[in-house]
């Protein structure tokens, strides 16, 4: 077999006109300036075209027997490279390259890490790193990629992809993650992943890498302003969130049919929710203040959602048909002056990022500080534990354990200063 298929195109570049090239089966591609976000993003494209093509002059072990259109179709070459072909070709002695591998564990992922049949954005984020690991290590045996290597990858990461310290460890352990799973199929030694676990994360203020501000609370006052502006729909959900410290996504997938109002304290308990892949049980109590904004919106079929765009959208459009001045005989009749092809229609549920972007443009359109509806569950975290202790703030937030609450209840700085006025 031609050496050709055992490393992937190398990334040059082309001095005459300072672009980047890459020689696919004898074919000059050029990819773009060199050095560019561009250049690289396409070399992935090439590189995805040379995994799919490196086999079919000799496929893999249970390949052999293929008949000839198999053998010549690349899609079905790269659908045949399986966590049990490679096993059968580190049973002949050839270890796994990383391109390999990260072949059959991105199959891995995109049907491990899918919620009601939609893939996730853990999956995305595997994929980003992935694609730098490739970039770099692609040609390399993943037996022999150790501590050294990923702490360098790791460089890389902070001066090509300018992710945030706490963005980077969580990455790394993604990284981690593809080499536990290749030690449980049996395509690397177990010596490899525990090398692995030995380099330490990054510690804040001993990095390059960037640091975020945390996720604070928001103030009633900022809430307040935001909500006269907000559509009645959007408002309502905010309103919600505040009196029950539930996370957006669960707001946004409150349905009837899921929700126990037997009660003079409604129990709401999510179809889908952060920690429903743990097996754990999450469970929102209502109160009556809740109760009262929440009952309009309790007249649906089971099938349909509280809180939906479409209804927002059809409300506002009657809103304006009230506030109309002209004559119905004059100007356009209502319902009349439509786009015939929206780009974008308003669905039958809001979604976090729908649900943040009705916030955001609000705040943008009326000079308001912008936040985001995850920091409304901090402000009413926070006020739980002010009132009634850490325990009931872990009790209402579905909390596993209070350390897990005080990220999200900021500590009580009044009651601080008050006990060292009179002992201090």
């Amino acid at each position: 077999m031609p050496r050709l298929f055992h490393r992937p195109p190398k990334y040059r570049l082309h001095k005459s006109t300072n672009q980047a090239v890459v020689s696919l089966f004898g074919e000059t591609i050029y990819l773009g300036p060199f050095g560019s976000r561009r250049s690289h993003s396409q070399y992935q494209e090439v590189l995805t075209q040379w995994e799919k093509r490196r086999h079919v002059e000799r496929p893999i072990t249970q390949l052999e027997d293929a008949d000839e259109s198999s053998k010549t179709d690349p899609e079905k070459i790269a659908a045949s490279i399986t966590p049990a072909t490679l096993l059968a070709k580190v049973k002949s002695g050839v270890p796994v390259t990383i391109s390999e591998l990260i072949l059959v564990y991105r199959s891995h992922t995109r049907q491990y890490y899918r919620k009601n049949g939609e893939i996730t954005r853990e999956a995305g984020a595997i994929d980003d790193v992935l694609r730098l690991l490739r970039r770099h290590h692609g040609n390399e045996f993943a037996q022999d990629f150790g501590p050294l290597a990923l702490d360098e990858l790791r460089e890389k990461m902070i001066d090509e992809m300018d992710w945030s310290r706490g963005y980077l460890n969580k990455q790394v352990n993604r990284l981690r993650g593809m080499f536990k799973w290749a030690v449980s199929k049996e395509l690397i030694e177990g010596s490899v992943s525990i090398a692995l676990r030995e380099l330490a994360g990054l510690k804040k203020g001993r990095t390059r890498a960037r640091e975020t501000a945390p996720v604070v609370s928001v103030p009633d006052s900022i809430i307040d302003a935001t909500l006269k502006h907000l559509p009645k729909v959007v408002a309502d959900m905010v309103r919600i969130q505040r009196l029950t410290s539930a996370r957006p996504g669960e707001v946004c997938s409150m349905a009837p049919v899921d929700i126990d109002s037997s009660g003079d304290v409604w129990i709401y308990r999510p179809s889908e929710h952060k920690t429903e892949h743990f097996e754990k049980d999450r469970v929102i109590a209502i109160g009556p203040r809740a109760i009262a904004i929440l009952t309009p919106y309790m007249d649906r079929s089971d099938d349909e959602f509280c809180f939906s765009p479409r209804e927002s959208e059809r409300r506002r459009r009657e809103a304006a048909t009230k506030r109309r001045k002209t004559s119905p005989k004059a100007g356009n009749r209502p319902g009349t002056n439509r786009v015939a092809s929206p780009k974008r229609k308003a669905s039958n549920r809001y979604v976090t990022d729908s649900y943040r972007r009705a916030i955001h443009r609000v705040c943008d359109n009326h000079n308001i500080e912008k936040w985001s509806p995850n920091r409304i569950r901090h402000t009413a975290s926070t006020e739980i534990r002010k009132r009634f202790g850490i325990d009931a703030a872990r009790a209402v937030d579905g909390h596993g354990s209070t350390s897990t609450t005080e990220i999200y209840a900021e500590l009580d700085l009044d009651k601080a200063v008050e006990v060292m006025r009179q002992v201090g």
